[in-house]
């Protein structure tokens, strides 16, 4: 069985050469268009949001114009998505918060983005990643699903923010934004939940599960 330090060694070097440029599969061009889109994304797929959000985005530019917005008026928008009403309650109060209590600016650090209405640490940590471009590690159900069948993470880390904080310990700080979409899009679309694809996975000399399974 690989050595921890060997596994993240390992995985740096297979991706960065493999996908040395790996990008959020959401459609932005600033942090308030990301942090939107993000929201949205929360047990939904990310093609689904990216038809939502050219009609969205058209209507309310900016935080500020969002802010306006009634949610009735943002449903009609976003009800092709899942928990629309909740959604669109959280989208108008995020915004209102935004310009109230930061200028009309999408804040820059956890603590004021764990603030806004809707935001989680796995939201808040997108965007410090890809619209701020800070080392964050957002785990969702592929990033922690995949960190366990490697065995980059004990079994005792339970939560999300046990599993980031592992990851982030150990991942170079250079490459813990791009290590979050090397591990979710592995965990999309080859170590899949039910039937993980194990006959075509490049990682299959460092994982655990697999080792444990022959």
């Amino acid at each position: 069985m690989a050595k921890k330090t060997d596994k993240y060694k390992f995985i740096v070097e297979y991706f960065s050469k493999a996908q040395p440029d790996v990008a959020s599969e959401l459609h932005f061009t600033s942090a308030y268009e990301l942090l939107v889109a993000t929201m949205l994304a929360a047990q939904c797929t990310d093609k689904r949001v990216n038809m939502v959000t050219p009609a969205l985005f058209a209507a309310y530019p900016t935080v500020s114009d969002l802010a306006k917005a009634t949610e009735e008026e943002v449903l009609t928008y976003v009800k092709s998505v899942s928990y629309p009403n909740s959604k669109s309650k959280h989208l108008v109060q995020m915004a209102q918060m935004a310009v109230s209590d930061f200028g009309g600016e999408i804040p820059s650090t956890m603590e004021e983005l764990t603030r806004l209405p809707g935001v989680g640490r796995k939201t808040a940590n997108v965007v410090l990643a890809f619209a701020f471009e800070q080392a964050a590690m957002p785990v969702d159900t592929h990033v922690f699903r995949v960190s366990h069948r490697l065995g980059l993470v004990p079994s005792t880390a339970k939560t999300p923010e046990a599993v980031e904080k592992e990851l982030v310990k150990h991942f170079p700080k250079e490459y813990i934004s791009r290590a979050h979409h090397w591990l979710l899009l592995h965990g999309r679309y080859v170590c899949t939940a039910r039937k993980p694809h194990c006959e075509n996975c490049p990682l299959v000399s460092i994982c655990d599960t697999k080792m444990s399974a022959n």
